[in-house]
């Protein structure tokens, strides 16, 4: 399979990211942190995360009031910072006639478009791509009302996904609908630590991989086919994607 397969799946946006930089794409509307609590199959999870009212530091392994169970699987360096788009709950409410709220499936960051920009959304954000939350006041020589993230990799859906949702009614394996769809948002590492609170504006300041969009790299990974490596091989020289995406990419590329 080529690359003109893949593109022509994915739809042009008339208004996108890639203009000049820094570019205010969106505000920050809510930000969230989890306390581990006991869970399903008598664990112990931190998924469901409340709104923090005040202002909240952040630094290389994520928001300081936020804390993951299963430190495995979840948290670190690499998983930072967890953003997801609000369509997401709209698609499952849509598709399993469910009304699950935002926040309940582990985000840290909730985001709305401003300027007439599409919302961030897989499709609209890309590999690489580091964005500033906050505008810089430099304070004793650091910039500490700002924090800068960059995007290493989507977030793979667990069945805590469906433990979460499932508490309160009986549902199908949702975690896989959403792998499948590829809308469980991303991860970020931290760039720059500081603080971070609600209403802050959103800065798209580098953009490395213009071709990188999340939609793409789930559409590559969860296809059956195998690709000309011309389509993969640029997915594998970008530094910041985690190493185990580029596992899955490589096995995709056609022999021969």
């Amino acid at each position: 399979m080529n690359i003109q397969t893949i593109q022509s799946s994915t739809p042009t946006n008339k208004a996108n990211f890639n203009q000049t930089l820094p570019l205010h794409i969106a505000n920050l509307t809510c930000v969230r942190a989890g306390k581990a609590m006991p869970f399903t199959r008598e664990q112990m999870s931190a998924i469901d995360k409340a709104p923090i009212k005040a202002p909240v530091a952040v630094n290389f392994m994520g928001l300081t009031t936020d804390e993951q169970a299963d430190r495995r699987h979840h948290g670190g360096p690499l998983k930072a910072v967890h953003q997801m788009p609000t369509a997401t709950y709209g698609c499952i409410n849509t598709e399993f006639n469910l009304n699950v709220r935002i926040g309940t499936l582990g985000e840290n960051l909730t985001t709305e478009a401003v300027n007439d920009l599409p919302e961030m959304t897989e499709a609209t954000v890309c590999i690489g791509d580091v964005f500033q939350y906050g505008q810089d006041e430099v304070i004793d020589g650091n910039a500490e009302n700002s924090v800068q993230l960059r995007l290493v990799q989507p977030r793979r859906p667990c069945y805590k996904i469906n433990d979460q949702i499932g508490q309160f009614t009986k549902v199908p394996n949702i975690a896989s609908w959403i792998t499948k769809q590829g809308i469980a948002g991303w991860y970020f590492e931290v760039v720059r630590d500081g603080m971070i609170n609600a209403d802050l504006p959103v800065y798209l300041i580098e953009r490395p991989y213009p071709f990188a969009t999340l939609e793409k790299l789930w559409q590559l990974s969860n296809s059956k086919e195998k690709f000309d490596a011309e389509v993969i091989e640029p997915w594998l020289t970008i530094e910041c994607l985690e190493d185990s995406w580029k596992t899955v990419l490589a096995k995709k590329i056609e022999k021969g």
